[in-house]
């Protein structure tokens, strides 16, 4: 494995080397659970599913952390909007957070933290800043001092002074610079609060992932991550959070993926086009939103429309199909070849190793079905042993690759017979008189009545019904 990732602290591509050999420690920044999941979200939470799928395959042991931020003003806010506690709303949007997740085959992190489980872990994190000077105490407000940690801005490529002076962030006047961030907020009436050497109050939001990273993973890790919109502020205040109270380095690699834009808009609530995970997955198949979402490179931004979404559910109907062709030739064994990498797998590590370029490795995916669906065209009749041979392997590799991917995760049969049924629900078609028409249609070719036949294969197309003879009988299914 000779991986280079794109590290954000560096600004360029560099060499993966972990902490420790064999093992990789990685903590992402989670959902603030105040609302639904919409498709941004998808993306950073599939880009770094992969990731972790891929870490595994190249045989490192992962620890993954992905915290849930469970106390915020978004979520209070939200409490408020609709009369309940907090914690109620939290509880409710994280059980739907898993709904959506299973759905797509996100695979659960090792560890899936709450802020409201480490209250004691972020206290004793404060209480070390200010010790150090690097925070300072107003009544029962904990402030961060940025001027006390000399590489503030060095994620972001900012300068504070540079900050300073093109400054619009709310002027709080009882902080020393305006750039300084709250560690610990006082109790507000109404609002959920814990006990601390400062009167009631509740943590700031910076503080809850360096303090959760590290009760985890360690004062160093290997790789965080999180969307493009987290480098600054939040990832920024984190790094000097956490190195300056340790005077160690925080993460080795940082990771940012980019945004999912709607019709080539920016996703924004103001603009109303918000488009929720749920909702998508009514309309398309789990896979096709993860081949859609990896189909551009991480660091990219994507944009979502319903073209490319049909693009993507057609090219799985592509996948499905030829796995289905193969699965149904006789005395074919079909096995996954874990010891021997075949050239597909090989090319598709080769894509992976630069930068986790996913966009690639779906390509090379692809080439591997062209490959297979050419040696069955190809074998006219009985396909010959050696052939199998080789489509088994490929086979295999392509279902390797699936699985780093997170699809090809139920069978071909089991595939189309979902979305027969989606697709009978939504026309309102019945199956029995499509079957009726197909056996017409198979009389009247043992008949050799061409005209009768082309005229029902005609009538099958106009109701988005495709048939395709084999040697074996005539199959349908829906275009």
């Amino acid at each position: 494995m000779s991986l280079r990732i794109y590290n954000t602290l560096e600004r360029k591509k560099v060499p993966f080397v972990p902490v420790n050999p064999g093992k990789v420690t990685m903590y992402v920044c989670g959902p603030t659970v105040y609302d639904s999941c919409h498709i941004g979200h998808a993306r950073s939470i599939i880009v770094f599913d992969v990731i972790l799928k891929y870490m595994k395959a190249a045989g490192f042991a992962v620890t993954y952390v992905r915290n849930f931020t469970d106390v915020d003003d978004k979520i209070i806010n939200r409490a408020k909007q609709l009369g309940v506690d907090a914690s109620e709303v939290a509880d409710r949007y994280i059980k739907e957070f898993y709904e959506d997740m299973d759905a797509l085959n996100i695979e659960r992190a090792t560890i899936e933290p709450r802020a409201t489980e480490h209250i004691d872990g972020i206290i004793a994190l404060i209480e070390k800043l200010l010790k150090k000077g690097m925070a300072y105490r107003i009544n029962g407000d904990i402030f961060y001092s940025v001027e006390k940690f000399e590489n503030y801005g060095k994620l972001s490529g900012r300068r504070l002074e540079e900050m300073e002076a093109g400054s619009r962030v709310d002027i709080d006047e009882r902080k020393k610079n305006p750039f300084d961030f709250a560690l610990w907020k006082s109790l507000k009436p109404g609002e959920p609060s814990w006990d601390s050497p400062w009167g009631k109050g509740r943590p700031g939001w910076h503080i809850e992932c360096s303090a959760m990273s590290s009760a985890y993973l360690g004062e160093t890790f290997d790789i965080h991550g999180g969307g493009k919109d987290l480098v600054f502020p939040h990832h920024e205040n984190e790094i000097a959070q956490s190195e300056g109270a340790t005077g160690k380095p925080f993460a080795k690699y940082w990771i940012h993926n980019g945004f999912v834009n709607i019709n080539h808009e920016k996703m924004s609530k103001s603009l109303g086009n918000f488009l929720l995970i749920k909702d998508i997955l009514k309309t398309y198949h789990p896979d096709s939103v993860r081949l859609f979402l990896l189909s551009n490179h991480y660091r990219s931004p994507i944009d979502y429309t319903s073209k490319a979404m049909d693009e993507s559910d057609a090219g799985l109907d592509k996948i499905y199909s030829l796995i289905k062709r193969v699965e149904d030739v006789p005395g074919l064994v079909l096995k996954v070849v874990q010891d021997v990498p075949g050239d597909y797998w090989k090319q598709f590590c080769g894509a992976m190793d630069d930068d986790f370029n996913t966009a690639r490795g779906i390509g090379i995916l692809f080439d591997a079905v062209r490959h297979v669906n050419r040696l069955m065209d190809e074998s006219s009749g009985a396909i010959p042993e050696d052939v199998k041979i080789t489509i088994g392997k490929i086979h295999a590799e392509i279902r390797k690759i699936g699985k780093v991917i997170g699809i090809l995760s139920e069978s071909a049969g089991a595939y189309f017979e979902r979305k027969k049924i989606k697709f009978i629900e939504k026309k309102a078609i019945d199956p029995s008189a499509i079957d009726a028409l197909v056996r017409e249609r198979f009389e009247a070719r043992k008949a050799k009545n061409w005209k009768k036949a082309d005229e029902i294969r005609k009538k099958l197309s106009d109701m988005d019904v495709l048939i395709e003879d084999r040697p074996d009988g005539t199959i349908w299914k829906f275009n």
